[in-house]
């Protein structure tokens, strides 16, 4: 059988912008995957430029650092154009910030503990000792929604606890079916994007094969105070506004539990059908599969200008390992492979796309799935469009 050869410098100078690379445990098993589906093309050419994507207002978007204000105000932006093979993971100093910290827990108390129904706390002590590598897991706000960055989104690394090995400490109650996890919030200070109440109700039923768990470390180091620390909540597959951060209570709760503030406030941005009194009536606030443009490469191969659109896949109940594009309204989408397939739909995996502008102008890139049957709200919404101005061909 021949397969085409494919060095080691080849696959490190690519960068990482194949697609779902993650977890493949160093070069040389990502070389062994390449060759085994066929993705034996290294970017080619060179690199002249990367060129920017913006929306129809584009704006300046500092990375790196707290804008906004405080507590519910302040927003922090990962730079999405950034990840590569190799930096599939977020560092946490780039992790996406919706909420910093409660004033009144900065610095937080020396002794944390998470109330329960049984009346027995839980310590964060306990919680340190019993964690345990969680994996890594996508988060990303429901409000992700500018178009000139979509930054409301990271990869994390967690260590934590699972919320079913909590069950026994939090006691029983008769009726129960669902468990209301709290977080601390600041109820003194007015925002304007925001209201105060960080809660939501989990339904029993659904703990295990949810997989959420109590997290007290990230990144391989204990959680940053605007992260949650001491403890927060992740749930994986879920938007970020049912992560909650700095967890001090853990309650039983019967079929009659109101909705919370939190669950009504992010209702559509979860696509509930109506705000219902009810937690009950809430759907999970799944986060379907979606895609976007990260970076568009400009590149001269032998005397001639060619376009790489680089960009990432996530959510869905499934990895795909495929994809449609499109560049102009009522053109019709052209699908492509995501080689290597993704291995895992609870990050992100890159995919890349070999483009050929007809001629310069402006290009809004629009991705959606090749399989029909797979729900994309978001995408269907026009979400995650990225326009791109072509200055040569």
């Amino acid at each position: 059988m021949m397969t085409t050869r494919i060095e080691r410098r080849d696959v490190l100078r690519a960068g990482g912008v194949w697609g779902g690379v993650a977890f493949l445990g160093g070069t040389g098993a990502l070389v062994e995957q390449l060759i085994a589906q066929g993705c034996s093309e290294a970017p080619r050419g060179e690199l002249l430029g990367v060129l920017p994507l913006h929306s129809a207002r584009p704006r300046a978007t500092p990375f790196g650092q707290l804008v906004g204000g405080t507590g519910l105000d302040a927003r922090l932006f990962t730079d999405l154009s950034r990840i590569e093979h190799g930096r599939l993971i977020t560092p946490t100093a780039e992790m996406f910030v919706r909420t910093t910290a409660p004033a009144s827990l900065n610095p937080p108390p020396a002794a944390w503990t998470i109330a329960t129904s049984s009346g027995r706390a839980v310590t964060i002590d306990a919680l340190r000792k019993d964690a345990q590598p969680m994996g890594a897991h996508l988060i990303e706000c429901s409000g992700n929604v500018d178009p000139d960055n979509f930054g409301l989104m990271s990869v994390t690394e967690w260590d934590g606890v699972p919320l079913t090995r909590l069950l026994p400490p939090i006691g029983s109650r008769t009726g129960a079916s669902g468990l209301l996890v709290n977080g601390a919030d600041d109820y003194s200070q007015d925002a304007r994007t925001s209201q105060p109440g960080a809660s939501w109700v989990f339904p029993l039923a659904q703990l295990d094969a949810l997989g959420a768990f109590l997290a007290v470390g990230m990144n391989g180091a204990p959680l940053t105070l605007d992260h949650g620390a001491p403890v927060r909540l992740v749930v994986p597959g879920w938007f970020g506004c049912s992560w909650i951060k700095w967890v001090n209570e853990l309650r039983l709760v019967g079929a009659d539990e109101p909705a919370t503030s939190q669950m009504i406030e992010f209702s559509t941005r979860t696509h509930q059908a109506d705000r219902s009194p009810l937690a009950r009536d809430y759907e999970p606030p799944v986060i379907d599969l979606a895609a976007t443009p990260i970076r568009v490469e400009k590149r001269r191969i032998d005397g001639r200008l060619e376009y790489r659109i680089v960009g990432i896949v996530w959510g869905g109940d499934r990895p795909v390992d495929r994809l449609m594009i499109r560049f102009n309204v009522g053109e019709k989408p052209q699908p492509f492979p995501i080689c290597p397939a993704p291995r895992t739909h609870r990050t992100w995996s890159l995919w890349d796309y070999r483009w050929k502008p007809e001629s310069p102008g402006l290009y809004n890139i629009v991705l959606q799935a090749d399989d029909p049957s797979i729900r994309t709200r978001r995408l269907d919404l026009s979400f995650y469009i990225r326009r791109v101005v072509v200055d040569e061909i």
